[in-house]
């Protein structure tokens, strides 16, 4: 992969959007979204199924036409300056796109030959890209035999035969087991090291917390916050109390103890000993920490034995459910019309 040049790996925007909308019938899947994506960078765009993610992906990679406002790549319009946006940039979509019954190699050569590399120089880009991606071993098998892991590489591989500017990967890691994702994540920090900026959608609320330097929550079709992961976390509380007790028997006490105490809602955790809440206005660590002391003083007051305390920030999962104050859902009528229209 090369490196990019200065202008295009820092400074300056590499998406703008101003009201960006998207019908199908009469539902909005995409309903007035405003970006400013940093190049050279990880911009994360979160959401639950159905939020116009990959609706506002497909307008931004001109595989559909907007309804309304107006959406620019490095300065090209969507619309007016498709084929210079499409030279610009690479999609890989949430299901993989090659050959499955060609192999790993044969995939890219054929790729790259399309591209209008030579023969001699699309072999050699495929075994660079094969290498680089850990699948020099599985290059000769077909990939309906490849793992899940391995698909997602293969198709990022052939997403970036040439290197983009701007790589659009959307929702890569669904359905992937924890060590394959890691190894997503590892390809996704390299292609930026070498200059292209990534939009990624996601649902995982880790992976934009793992990769991206801003992320934008969408939610029915807008973006309903935006900003550094600090600044998210920061907007719905100052920290987050979590308690872990000896004795699962004393939950229900502690957990009303700490709604009195701290005057904020608690949540029981799957193990059945451990609480959270949310305390301190938003910014406002000061009074967070003394409310969290206050807590954990009358914990020990009523006799329930904490095994361990801490008070931390927010985690992105409870900023989009503060933000959504619903759990992410399937099947939404949003979700149906993007897939109706892909």
């Amino acid at each position: 992969m090369s490196k990019k040049t200065a202008a295009t790996s820092s400074g300056g925007l590499a998406i703008e959007t101003a009201g960006l909308v998207k019908t199908f019938g009469e539902n909005r899947a995409v309903d007035g979204v405003d970006l400013a994506v940093p190049a050279g960078t990880v911009y994360g765009v979160l959401g639950p199924n159905g939020a116009g993610k990959t609706t506002t992906v497909k307008m931004l990679a001109t595989l559909l036409k907007p309804d309304g406002g107006e959406a620019h790549v490095f300065g090209h319009d969507v619309v007016r300056e498709a084929d210079a946006v499409r030279s610009r940039v690479s999609l890989t979509g949430q299901y993989a796109s090659v050959d499955e019954d060609l192999t790993g190699t044969e995939n890219l050569v054929l790729l790259a030959r399309l591209l209008g590399h030579s023969k001699s120089a699309s072999y050699a880009r495929s075994a660079q890209l094969l290498e680089a991606f850990g699948l020099t071993e599985a290059a000769g098998r077909q990939v309906k035999n490849y793992s899940g892991g391995m698909r997602r590489r293969i198709d990022i591989a052939a997403s970036i035969l040439n290197t983009p500017d701007l790589l659009f990967l959307d929702e890569p890691t669904t359905g992937l087991d924890p060590r394959s994702r890691n190894q997503v994540w590892d390809i996704v920090r390299a292609v930026v090291a070498q200059g292209t900026t990534v939009l990624l959608t996601t649902q995982y609320l880790d992976e934009a917390d793992q990769l991206a330097s801003r992320i934008a929550v969408i939610d029915k079709g807008r973006v309903i916050a935006e900003g550094t992961k600090g600044e998210l976390k920061a907007s719905v509380g100052a920290g987050s109390v979590h308690v872990r007790l000896r004795d699962a028997h004393q939950r229900p006490e502690a957990e009303q103890l700490l709604k009195l105490t701290l005057d904020a809602a608690v949540t029981l955790e799957p193990d059945p000993v451990a609480l959270t809440a949310r305390v301190g206005g938003a910014g406002n660590g000061e009074a967070a920490a003394e409310q969290a002391s206050r807590a954990l003083a009358e914990l020990a007051r009523a006799g329930i034995t904490v095994d361990n305390f801490s008070l931390g920030q927010p985690s992105l999962d409870e900023v989009f459910l503060a933000l959504t104050d619903k759990k992410p859902e399937s099947g939404t009528q949003s979700e149906l019309a993007e897939e109706a229209a892909a």
